[in-house]
């Protein structure tokens, strides 16, 4: 019988830290497909996976392949899988186990066609090991609980709710069909992998579980604010492809557009906020650039944001207040996204 979850778990020199990642998706026993993405590494990863392999033979299999960054392994790990539902797991992150055998039982009953959702969100948490401490992200006030949905039923979201990968499972024909091609050699893909199948995407399941534990602290994260601020290109090009890529202003459904409108707003103020957070005058002069480039080539877009209030849409001050009243009031946003969603 066909499996029902294919985890993909990208890998570059991850030796220190894979052992958990897979050993948190073992549970799951035969109606799981382990996918280890081995990107190249030169270190132990290889020989941990395949040691994996040996062990637990139906439930673990190891990629081996040349390195071309994480968005090319998470589509080497879609390729490849042959469950029903498909998902990606960084390899120093983990799945909480109770919660996984949970979003399994979700995933049987999806078998049928007809009561099968081409994405089920769940939560996630971010693990601030270092700290002791963690910080849930849930979409009680957005989803509807425990059942199929359409976008008709899907709420507003707030700043820093929106559905990343760590809540995204998707049918696996769905995305391997959506015309997704990760770009290879680029972080920051995590926001392309979300939005090119959420644009076929009908119906939807939101199972109220915190599944994804999102570990932060590793000084070489491609979270940590200085490794960020340090690839301010791909940052711009992983942007530049949702807005200019994904053809959004095609979308008939006014509810997905909109949610869609506003994933790729929210991707741009980190953009801009990452620019006045590195403080130069060059740095800045990118950013209203950049701005000016997005009023030219999608200004529906460009135009839908200036149109909505502030407290739902704060790109819109950078163009309504003079730069020594808007930049101050970004680089604050910034300091507190940055402490809520703790950045290391």
């Amino acid at each position: 019988m066909q499996k029902l979850l294919s985890v993909a778990i990208p890998c570059f020199n991850s030796q220190d830290y894979v052992r958990r990642a897979i050993d948190s998706l073992l549970p799951g026993k035969d109606k799981v497909e382990v996918l280890v993405v081995d990107d190249g590494s030169t270190d132990g990863t290889a020989k941990i996976a395949q040691d994996y392999t040996e062990k637990y033979p139906d439930t673990v299999r190891l990629i081996s392949k040349e390195n071309g960054g994480h968005g090319d392994a998470v589509m080497t790990g879609l390729k490849n899988a042959t469950g029903l539902y498909y998902r990606v797991l960084d390899s120093d992150d983990w799945l909480d186990e109770s919660s996984l055998l949970k979003l399994l039982d979700v995933l049987e009953e999806m078998r049928d066609p007809s009561k099968a959702a081409d994405l089920v969100i769940t939560n996630y948490v971010y693990e601030k090991v270092n700290e002791g401490r963690s910080c849930a992200i849930d979409y009680r006030k957005n989803l509807p609980i425990g059942r199929l949905f359409g976008w008709d039923e899907v709420g507003k979201f707030a700043t820093g709710s929106y559905i990343l990968m760590h809540s995204a499972t998707y049918r696996t024909e769905l995305a391997r069909n959506s015309g997704m091609d990760l770009p290879k050699h680029t972080f920051y893909v995590d926001h392309l992998f979300v939005c090119y199948p959420m644009i076929h995407v009908e119906k939807m399941y939101y199972l109220d579980v915190d599944l994804y534990r999102y570990f932060i602290g590793r000084e070489d994260q491609s979270v940590n604010e200085k490794v960020m601020l340090s690839r301010m290109d791909q940052q711009l090009k992983v942007n530049r492809l949702m807005l200019y890529a994904l053809q959004v202003d095609q979308i008939t459904n006014p509810a997905k557009k909109e949610y869609l409108y506003y994933y790729t707003e929210i991707v741009t103020l980190a953009t801009v906020s990452f620019l006045l957070r590195l403080g130069t005058k060059e740095d800045a002069a990118q950013m209203e650039s950049f701005l000016d480039e997005i009023k030219e080539k999608r200004p529906v877009y460009y135009n839908w944001i200036m149109s909505r209030p502030f407290y739902r849409h704060p790109m819109r001050p950078l163009r309504r207040m003079p730069s020594w009243m808007s930049y101050p009031l970004y680089r604050l946003a910034y300091k507190i996204a940055r402490r809520h969603f703790g950045f290391n």
